[in-house]
């Protein structure tokens, strides 16, 4: 007997969400039944055309969030952004939570590792799992699979490891996301402008959790998170078309790492190098081809390195990367409508081959 299709929510249509309802749609377990859009603009438009598919879908966008979860959808990837809005962001997921559906997304930062979020985070979670039965898991790719489950993984054909590195490189003009790219990143600011995407401690509340996830997938004792940050500046404006101008003088490339310190050394590090132009820091790591890629690197016996290039809409990397974290968080949905109520992470949820998707 086949079991009946799970009732899936997407809550938000940006770069996330337009790539959510294309994964829903695609997923052989999953019915898109609603689309939650914050724009009037939006709502009443089909499904299928706020995700750029070639056909509609017959579910129209609302505004209104509780009239949908009114509905009560057994899934509900939420797709809005939390950056700037964390504790706005974990209010809505609790709603959804407490009419019993599966939450997924990238959007919280602090519940990667959800063992040791704030109390402030997770106890309101926590309660809403009481009142109503939901679940929550949270990744992504960077912070994410690329560098939780992937280098887990290769990990376990090692015979011996020194250091595993996980890296993010990637040339911004792909993202379509001035605002983040130019003041969260800080790219095209003058070099006495602090980003606050690397303002201290912000990359270890960002980061910092899949340091302890990979620190206890691997049964290693951290003595602490350390981070680093080095900016450079443009030689010569370049030109975007996405994004404009970036002027010469300006930052042009930053590169962080966000480290795990074991036995005094660094041991597990998570590191992002990114530019606005490949002429920018040309003697920090480079993609293997293209506009960027994720990589692992264990050091060790063997040395073992392993780079991901995901691309979609037309080659965008970006997108592609954004893409393959919908692929973690919409694959892992019939799993955690199976499982028991509770939050969920990268570890506890596992990464299943794509059944039911060849064709």
């Amino acid at each position: 007997m086949t079991a009946p299709l799970i009732d899936t929510v997407v809550w938000g249509t940006g770069n996330i969400g337009r790539a959510a309802i294309r994964a829903v749609q695609a997923h052989p377990a999953l019915r898109l039944s609603g689309v939650i859009v914050h724009s009037p603009d939006k709502a009443g438009k089909d499904a299928g055309d706020l995700a750029g598919l070639d056909q509609q879908l017959g579910i129209a966008a609302s505004d209104d969030a509780g009239a949908v979860l009114a509905t009560n959808p057994q899934a509900v990837v939420y797709a809005a952004s939390g950056e700037v809005r964390p504790m706005e962001a974990i209010d809505d997921i609790a709603k959804a939570i407490r009419v019993g559906a599966v939450v997924v997304t990238p959007s919280v930062y602090t519940l990667y590792d959800q063992r040791n979020a704030p109390a402030e985070v997770r106890e309101p979670l926590l309660a809403a799992i009481e009142d109503g039965g939901g679940s929550l898991f949270v990744s992504g790719v960077d912070p994410g699979w690329g560098n939780d489950v992937l280098p887990l993984l290769i990990s376990g054909v090692a015979t011996d490891i020194d250091v595993i590195r996980c890296q993010e490189i990637f040339d911004y003009t792909t993202y379509d996301q001035p605002d983040s790219v130019r003041w969260l990143v800080g790219m095209g600011q003058p070099m006495d402008y602090e980003p606050p995407m690397v303002a201290p401690g912000i990359p270890t509340m960002v980061w910092g959790g899949q340091i302890r996830l990979m620190a206890r997938a691997l049964r290693a004792d951290l003595d602490e998170i350390r981070e680093t940050v080095a900016r450079r500046e443009l030689e010569e404006t370049v030109t975007t078309e996405l994004m404009g101008d970036f002027e010469k003088g300006t930052q042009g490339a930053l590169r962080f790492e966000v480290q795990g310190i074991v036995g005094g050394r660094p041991r597990i590090v998570i590191e992002h190098v990114t530019r606005i132009h490949p002429s920018c820091a040309p003697d920090w790591p480079m993609p293997p081809s293209g506009d960027g890629a994720h990589r692992v690197i264990i050091e060790g016996s063997p040395r073992i390195e392993v780079s991901v290039e995901a691309t979609d809409q037309n080659g965008n990397r970006s997108a592609g990367g954004n893409a393959t974290a919908v692929g973690r968080l919409v694959g892992a949905i019939d799993w955690l409508v199976d499982a028991r109520p509770g939050l969920y992470d990268a570890i506890d949820v596992p990464l299943r081959p794509a059944a039911g998707k060849l064709r």
